[in-house]
């Protein structure tokens, strides 16, 4: 066994941990002390569950309050918990407790859990990503008890906080109410925690270390600022776009106050960001409003955090490199630094990889999933980019899924989470080969 271990790489034994920690936990909330007093949950619906919370998803096929019991929603928070940080800290983590050293293979690992730039930065990240989250996590929960504890009593109040604080950092969508979570949308104190905790979350660690250190290194990466401003643009551009398709400033709408409707708007910029806390019923929308929910996931986070789809340092370098061509440049610059070739070929690579995949697994779902009257291709497509990015948002095909469309979306959630690159670098050992030679120039006409 240790002999065949030896043999993996650090991006397989990360998929390979991944897997290990999804069948484990779905074979404890298979037990009947993880369910609700006569509730029977079958193999496959747990392991979807597993899957969805080590994924940090929070696609559902049973009601996570009434099915699982506080044990089975505590096992749910571990795995969105490592699901969110990677399995691979916590391995760290051990070997720090127990007083090991870590070898070069572990601090591989843990540089492609992280995506590191080196290995020098292991340790260092580590004890931010450690201290960092526990901090957030702890603020969270805090800021809500006082507004859970009068609603639900102590005990629950102060679960419910812990529980809610770890979903939404982690992004991961999970809900532990007995109700629908729209039960929030006229509370903007919790709206505005939240969307704190889902932002933190989706900026990564390695965003945090660099604006932490700041007083101390007077700069930050340009990893750092491509996040950051793309990000900023986007919750900007959608808040906007947002209060113009669902009408928000309408003088004669009396649903709520304007000032509640402001932060809703607010929150739906934010939470497509693969956070996927449906607090605003996303039935209430408008086309244009589910439109702009579908490109945000897709975006998604930053690379290194507890978010999914192509990220957005990668939709930065692609939209700045269509500017740039649009001006005749071939370099792309950005605060004083040139992006490599190789980046950019890479964004563009993972973005087109990124349309296909999704586009072949609607096209799959399509023959095998019934469509509802009424709706079309966008209650398959809006359901596999939710997975894809692992947001949670689902328009209704979830719980309806055939067994073969749970396999499916069990899937696409695990890429999502592991990584495209890391499946095709690594498990489907994908290589890239140099070649001794070259083939000749020749152009070919374009548009």
């Amino acid at each position: 066994m240790e002999k065949i271990f030896s043999k993996l790489t650090p991006p397989q034994i990360l998929t390979l941990g991944f897997l290990v920690i999804i069948f484990v936990g779905a074979f404890v909330l298979r037990m009947p002390i993880s369910q609700q007093p006569g509730v029977h949950v079958n193999f496959m619906n747990a392991l979807f569950t597993a899957v969805s919370a080590t994924a940090v998803t929070g696609l559902t096929v049973v009601n996570t309050a009434t099915t699982w019991s506080v044990f089975g929603q505590i096992i749910l928070l571990i795995m969105i918990e490592i699901g969110a940080l990677g399995f691979m800290t916590f391995a760290v983590l051990l070997f720090a407790l127990t007083g090991q050293r870590l070898d070069l293979k572990a601090r591989l690992m843990a540089q492609q859990a992280l995506n590191l730039r080196n290995l020098a930065d292991v340790k260092s990240v580590l004890s931010y990503v450690f201290s960092l989250s526990a901090i957030i996590q702890l603020i969270g929960a805090f800021l809500m008890l006082p507004d859970f504890i009068p609603r639900f009593g102590v005990t629950k109040g102060i679960y419910l906080s812990v529980a809610s604080s770890i979903s939404s950092f982690g992004n991961a969508g999970f809900t532990f109410f007995d109700k629908p979570v729209s039960f929030l949308q006229n509370d903007p104190y919790i709206l505005i925690i939240w969307m704190l905790l889902i932002t933190a979350g989706s900026l990564g660690f390695l965003v945090w270390r660099d604006l932490l250190l700041f007083y101390k290194q007077r700069r930050v990466s340009l990893h750092t600022k491509v996040a950051i401003h793309v990000s900023g643009w986007l919750i900007g551009i959608s808040f906007v776009l947002f209060l113009i398709t669902e009408k928000v400033l309408a003088p004669l709408m009396t649903t709520s106050p304007i000032g509640n409707r402001i932060v809703d708007s607010l929150f739906l910029a934010v939470v497509p960001r693969t956070a996927g806390l449906e607090v605003i019923p996303l039935s209430n929308l408008s086309a244009a409003g589910i439109m702009i929910i579908t490109f945000l996931m897709f975006v998604g986070g930053t690379p290194g955090s507890t978010s999914g789809g192509i990220k957005t340092t990668t939709l930065g370098i692609l939209w700045m490199q269509s500017m740039a061509a649009l001006r005749g440049q071939e370099q792309v610059n950005f605060g004083g630094r040139r992006f490599s070739q190789k980046i950019v070929i890479k964004a563009m690579m993972l973005a087109v990889i990124s349309i296909v995949f999704v586009a072949v697994v609607s096209l799959l779902l399509t023959m095998t999933e019934k469509i509802p009257q009424g709706q079309g291709l966008e209650y398959i497509v809006f359901e596999v980019i939710s997975a894809f990015s692992t947001t949670g948002f689902s328009l209704g095909l979830t719980p309806h899924l055939t067994e073969f469309g749970k396999v499916v979306i069990m899937i696409v959630m695990f890429i999502g989470r592991v990584g495209l690159y890391t499946v095709m670098f690594s498990v489907m050992n994908i290589r890239d080969k140099p070649r001794k030679f070259q083939y000749p120039t020749e152009e070919v006409i374009i548009g």
